[in-house]
């Protein structure tokens, strides 16, 4: 099986993949007129606008959600593991996929608001719903839905409930059984609660993590503010192959960085669009934008955090393809956790160790709530019109099992069928966003023309020649029956 695996994701993350990543990044941006850039400040607008219904949820919910999927194992454990074995230079290339990624988040978000339906009382939404939609070809929505519905169930949530039981173990010796068990509940409690407490959690916990982490990552470099300069030549000198230490894995470097920045950021993976879907706006182009910065919280601030903690204390050790070291600091400890631990541990005696253990705790853990509430969108897509009761009630049964299951099991074999999840999802879906993007750029010239007429953008299908837009086509009838 582990070999089966090995040879399925060199399949999956062969050089295609990473270049079609960049590529389609930069396209998007191109044919947006690079908007995360220009509508930054619209983006932080949005962020808060809105509010939730009976159907859908707020932005800044929706932001919550996707960003509980976004920031998880893959900021600590993945950004460590990067540098482990593509060196610094691996970070400057977690940057770039984030920058070209935000066009990519923005198209794949404002698809999923387009073509988002209201089923069973709630709104619903993401790839598999514009796939069918926007293409006509149900039977590639309903591959998608399999797919992310295995991958989101039963390969990725060992990622982030391996480097959970990792960091609680190596922090204050906790037996990993006893991890799984804890998890296992209060994933139980969360999700038999349905997407309201699913989206309640994430709001609460989510801005709090995240700020917490950034700050002790803001105490670090202040402690080492002379190194800046030093550090930041490190990251760029080894991307391009300019420093000596690191300059003969550059090819590494790009790949891991891309691979890790995908898993990380989450741009063009497809997921980040569920929760787009579900949020309560009046033009698709606004959760598309509060999506794109989602991108950048994830790996300009998050990740960078700590990469920067790890960099500015130099605690990593970094292995060419050979196996043989190229810079050894933490000895045989694999890349993970540990090392962003011993950063911080380096600085913060008696602090660090634990600090990271329970910042991951939290990462990983809304992002396995993410992950269900995604799993659940996908079974709603393929038993729509049906009582679902029973499958949504064995995704759940099955969700715990897995965190149960990863929390024991090797973090090689965890990253390796998470790498396996991950790039099904990312094939299918940047094939998708190509073949769709048209309504997507349609959408933001029609918003970005109601702004410069000093409106509030309502979004009407009909006369920009977007069809099976369903929802916002019932949406305008209702609206005009209420005024009259």
């Amino acid at each position: 099986m582990d070999n089966f695996v090995g040879w399925l994701n060199n399949v999956l993350w062969s050089p295609p993949l990473i270049i079609i990543c960049i590529v389609v990044g930069l396209f998007f941006s191109f044919a947006t007129r690079f908007l995360q850039l220009r509508l930054i400040p619209d983006m932080l607008r949005q962020m808060f606008k809105g509010k939730s219904s009976d159907a859908g949820i707020s932005s800044f919910q929706a932001l919550s959600v996707a960003l509980s999927g976004r920031v998880g194992t893959g900021n600590i454990a993945g950004v460590a593991t990067a540098i482990g074995l593509g060196g610094p230079g691996a970070v400057f290339w977690m940057w770039l996929i984030a920058f070209v990624g935000a066009a990519t988040a923005y198209v794949e978000s404002t698809l999923a608001q387009i073509y988002k339906v209201k089923q069973d009382g709630e709104y619903r939404g993401g790839p598999a719903y514009y796939i069918e939609k926007g293409t006509g070809m149900r039977w590639y929505g309903i591959v998608f839905a399999v797919a992310t519905i295995i991958s989101l169930t039963f390969l990725m949530p060992g990622v982030q409930a391996n480097a959970i039981a990792e960091g609680l173990n190596n922090a204050f010796g906790m037996n990993k059984i006893l991890t799984a068990t804890i998890i296992a509940v209060l994933l139980g409690i969360i999700i038999f609660g349905g997407v309201k407490r699913i989206a309640g959690v994430a709001q609460f916990v989510v801005p709090f993590m995240a700020l917490g982490y950034i700050i002790v990552a803001l105490i670090i470099i202040l402690i080492n503010f002379s190194e800046i300069p030093a550090v930041f030549a490190l990251i760029f000198k080894s991307a391009f192959g300019a420093e000596a230490t690191f300059g003969g894995i550059v090819g590494s470097a790009i790949s891991w960085g891309v691979k890790r920045g995908i898993y990380s950021n989450e741009a063009g993976q497809g997921t980040g669009a569920h929760a787009a879907g579900a949020a309560e706006v009046s033009h698709p182009a606004k959760q598309g934008l509060v999506q794109a910065f989602s991108v950048y919280i994830d790996t300009w601030f998050v990740c960078t955090a700590t990469a920067f903690m790890i960099l500015f204390t130099n605690m990593f050790s970094t292995k060419a393809p050979d196996g043989t070291y190229l810079f050894n600091k933490m000895g045989t400890a694999d890349p993970g956790p540990q090392y962003t631990q011993a950063a911080v541990e380096s600085v913060l005696p008696g602090f660090g160790s634990g600090f990271v253990a329970i910042s991951l705790f939290f990462f990983a853990f809304t992002t396995i709530m993410a992950y269900y509430y995604m799993s659940e969108t996908n079974v709603a897509y393929l038993t729509r019109g049906k009582n679902n009761r029973w499958a949504i009630l064995a995704i759940k049964i099955v969700s715990m099992a897995a965190v149960f299951y990863g929390c024991v099991k090797t973090s090689e074999v965890a990253w390796a069928f998470g790498d396996t999840g991950l790039g099904i999802m990312v094939w299918l879906n940047i094939i998708a966003i190509l073949i769709l993007m048209k309504p997507a750029l349609v959408a933001l010239k029609d918003y970005e023309r109601q702004k410069r007429e000093g409106k509030d953008p309502v979004f009407d299908p009909e006369p920009l020649g977007i069809k099976n837009a369903d929802y916002w086509v019932e949406k305008k009838t209702e609206d005009k029956q209420e005024v009259s």
